[in-house]
């Protein structure tokens, strides 16, 4: 009897242990492209104030030229750095809305797998009712 009950509380522990495994794999992963989705952010701001620097440079080029072509000058480097201000700003939001999904599936990944684990403790040590046992199988199955 006793090594029944050893054997139980092993198998509970190894699958404590494989969730909480992949619950670190998981939380990994999301700070991995929560990471990558700030470089890229920092990125395309390093590139646009680098390209509102080239405008400026040229705009001030063309202080020494007259007349309407020093207009057409200043409007393309206001336009290009306008172009650049609003690629910023939708990789920025790509960024974003890239990395709340993969945390939301991440959460719920460690969830089910630690509600898969529960369940499997529980039924390994006949502790799980009739009803938990159910949920606990369709939570497997999810």
């Amino acid at each position: 009897m006793a090594s029944h009950q050893d054997d139980a509380r092993y198998r509970a522990g190894e699958a404590k242990g494989r969730a909480e495994e992949k619950t670190g794999a998981m939380m990994g992963k999301g700070r991995d492209a929560a990471e990558a989705a700030k470089e890229k952010t920092y990125e395309a701001k390093d590139k646009a104030a680098g390209m509102t620097q080239a405008a400026k440079e040229r705009t001030q080029e063309g202080k020494d030229k007259t007349g309407s072509y020093l207009q057409d000058t200043m409007e393309a480097a206001k336009e290009k750095a306008s172009q650049a201000a609003e690629s910023t700003r939708e990789t920025a939001q790509a960024g974003k809305e890239k990395t709340g999904g993969i945390l939301q599936q991440t959460g719920e990944k460690v969830k089910s797998a630690a509600a898969g684990a529960a369940h499997a403790v529980k039924s390994t040590l006949g502790m799980a009712g009739e009803e938990e046992d159910e949920a606990g199988r369709r939570d497997m199955r999810d």
